[in-house]
């Protein structure tokens, strides 16, 4: 197999927070006076930061209240998140497959890196990844390319060798910003030929998919 690092995104791509997402942005806009958006709607933000997510779902641009809503959206999420965090069907069992062949793994996400720990611990999976870099790791998040360049300054490993997947633009040109391959995998909201217009080597429907096309590609 070529790549022996696979960095994964982590909401839509490993995990499927929804339910908390959608509770802690109503609750943090309901502190705030405005009012409750969709679940459509607040899912296709998940992957933004919260100062961004804030602004697609509201369009206020107000520095006061983008701190406040993060605020709220962080104190209601340290109570439910974790435990409202359910795994994607194959994560286990595609992050297994990928340790029992020697290969390195990472997360890197625009969560706080705390917060993904403490759903890898929930479901007793911390040994399945190498590295976390979350917001707080980072002083730009993605698209910048920072976060993965650091995952793999940590491997010390070279860029062709590295495929990183996620579910979103966001994720695609990251990949593309780091010049790094990317695989799309379609279980967060983006459309299959949304993908069309940035480079990848693979859109598969599920990780496991992801996993198995690369092995079945010839080394280069």
């Amino acid at each position: 197999m070529k790549y022996k690092t696979f960095i994964f995104d982590f909401d839509y791509t490993l995990c499927d927070a929804t339910v908390g997402i959608v509770a802690c942005v109503n609750y943090a806009l309901g502190q705030l006076g405005l009012g409750e958006k969709s679940c459509d709607a607040i899912k296709r933000t998940v992957g933004m930061t919260l100062s961004d997510m804030f602004f697609t779902l509201t369009k206020v641009s107000d520095e006061r209240a983008t701190k406040q809503f993060f605020a709220y959206f962080m104190n209601k999420a340290d109570d439910i998140m974790t435990a409202s965090t359910v795994l994607i069907p194959d994560s286990i069992d595609t992050l297994t497959r990928l340790k029992q062949k020697g290969c390195n793994t990472a997360i890197v996400t625009t969560k706080v890196r705390y917060r993904v720990e403490e759903i890898l611990r929930k479901y007793k999976i911390t040994d399945l990844i190498d590295i976390v870099i979350g917001l707080e790791d980072v002083t730009e998040p993605k698209p910048s390319p920072e976060g993965l360049l650091k995952a793999i300054d940590f491997f010390g490993v070279d860029k062709e060798t590295v495929l990183f997947t996620g579910d979103s633009l966001i994720d695609a040109n990251t990949a593309n910003n780091a010049n790094v391959d990317f695989a799309a995998v379609l279980t967060g909201t983006t459309a299959k030929d949304a993908f069309f217009t940035l480079p990848f080597k693979y859109i598969e429907n599920t990780l496991t998919e992801i996993i198995s096309s690369c092995e079945n590609s010839p080394r280069s």
